[in-house]
């Protein structure tokens, strides 16, 4: 899915959100067995010197049924887990309206399957490309999850987009993102 032009990442946020994903590749997670289907997914680079995300590895290859499947398998797990870390939308985002059919991989959150939920005030992200700047208090939350070759399903962060006010973060375009991590660490 193509990037919208009002998320603006800086390279500050985008070094927060790797020092999560590193703490991330630590933590050990519950799991639930799926499927067998496989795709092996690589790290670029040098691990012991990242320049992106660290990428989850050895990704199921899964039909969008199968997604949805192994979504309903751990989404009471994912929510569960992120309310305890004391941030509002992550004890509220699956009350909201997700505006996915089902999970889909993404490379920007580091090859794992996300959904879109949003607030009242984020509606008009129904539209993607063709929704215009979103109003302040807007909240688009993405949770996430890894299906494993090996037939696992493993928690992956939430990651929260919030539209502040003008003079917020003008490179960020006033959005402040916030990554939760399985094990409650939030960074941003």
């Amino acid at each position: 899915m193509a990037a919208k032009k009002h998320f603006a990442f800086p390279t500050v946020i985008a070094g927060v959100l790797l020092a999560g994903l590193i703490v991330w590749t630590q933590v050990k997670a519950d799991s639930v067995v799926v499927g067998p289907k496989s795709k092996s997914t690589e790290i670029s680079g040098d691990p012991k010197m990242p320049r992106r995300h660290f990428r989850a590895r050895d990704v199921a290859e899964m039909s969008a049924e199968e997604r949805r499947s192994a979504y309903r398998k751990i989404r009471h797990q994912l929510r569960a887990g992120y309310a305890t870390s004391a941030i509002a939308a992550a004890a509220q985002y699956q009350n909201w309206l997700k505006v996915n059919t089902a999970p889909y991989g993404s490379a920007t959150h580091g090859q794992r399957f996300i959904n879109n939920y949003v607030n009242d005030n984020a509606m008009a992200y129904k539209a993607y490309e063709k929704s215009g700047p979103l109003p302040v208090g807007a909240i688009i939350a993405k949770d996430s999850f890894v299906a494993a070759t090996n037939g696992t399903i493993s928690p992956g962060p939430l990651f929260v987009m919030e539209k502040m006010e003008k003079g917020f973060n003008y490179v960020s375009g006033y959005w402040r993102y916030t990554m939760i991590m399985p094990d409650v660490s939030v960074f941003g």
